[in-house]
């Protein structure tokens, strides 16, 4: 079996590589790509996969991007740590979802679900993807609760979410910051991957935001955004090359 991994995080595609090698040694990683177009190029230029394990989110947008751009007739299993309603989604319209971080029970599962289908099931599973598309949908605002009231707030005006402690915070361009309920993982599913990123466990910032990146003695990106935030914003070393790949995107 020739499987074709799509997705942008190191540790992440490091962990599947060693799951598979784990459950089948004759498992074939046919390749890894990390962003749509990447994955849309090799897709065109390299014999097809027998199925792909693919993340939602990559450097450049939303994965289902992939699906508006060419026709896809390879299965897919779908890495995700979207909640539990798209969850219930991918699991009636994909081969199969994995949960974030992808555990080898899971994997085990979704591959013995693939090779029990008949052709005509993954052709069937294939013509579905177009109905999961739509959650690919992001959210336009957030309502940030402000004493008695709520407070519709543009995304284009937030500069950051900062975290510490269980305590989140949304910070404004404008210099203001407010209480926000949500932890960090609950507000990256919500966001538009081409305009927030996680720096770290603490931060997710805007591009927009981003003024300047540092490159600290360890490879370490240090950022400079638009309003000064309560630490310093330091990307690490494994995933610099990731976010300077997102800031230059093409459009």
């Amino acid at each position: 079996m020739r499987i074709l991994i799509v997705e942008d995080e190191t540790a992440a595609f490091e962990n599947l590589v060693d799951i598979l090698r784990e459950l089948d040694p004759e498992i074939e990683v046919a390749g890894n790509t990390e962003s749509i177009k990447q994955t849309i190029r090799w897709l065109k230029s390299n014999p097809l996969p027998d199925l792909i394990l693919m993340d939602i989110h990559l450097s450049d947008g939303s994965a289902f991007e992939i699906f508006r751009n060419i026709v896809l007739e390879i299965p897919v299993i779908f890495t995700t740590a979207y909640d539990e309603y798209a969850i219930e989604a991918f699991k009636v319209n994909s081969i199969d979802y994995l949960l974030k971080p992808v555990k080898t029970a899971d994997l085990k599962r979704a591959l013995d679900k693939f090779r029990r289908l008949s052709r005509q099931d993954v052709l069937k599973y294939i013509a579905q993807l177009a109905q999961v598309a739509p959650l690919a949908k992001f959210k336009d605002k957030i309502l940030i609760p402000v004493k008695d009231k709520l407070m519709p707030v543009d995304m284009k005006e937030i500069s950051f979410f900062y975290t510490t402690e269980k305590n989140t915070r949304v910070y404004l361009k404008n210099g203001k910051s407010y209480h926000y309920s949500k932890t960090l993982d609950q507000i990256e599913v919500m966001l538009n991957p081409s305009d927030f990123i996680r720096a770290n466990k603490q931060f997710i910032v805007s591009r927009d935001s981003v003024k300047n990146l540092t490159i600290w003695f360890d490879s370490r990106l240090l950022l400079t955004l638009d309003v000064e935030p309560p630490e310093r914003i330091y990307v690490s070393k494994n995933k610099a090359a990731e976010f300077k790949a997102w800031i230059v995107r093409e459009t």
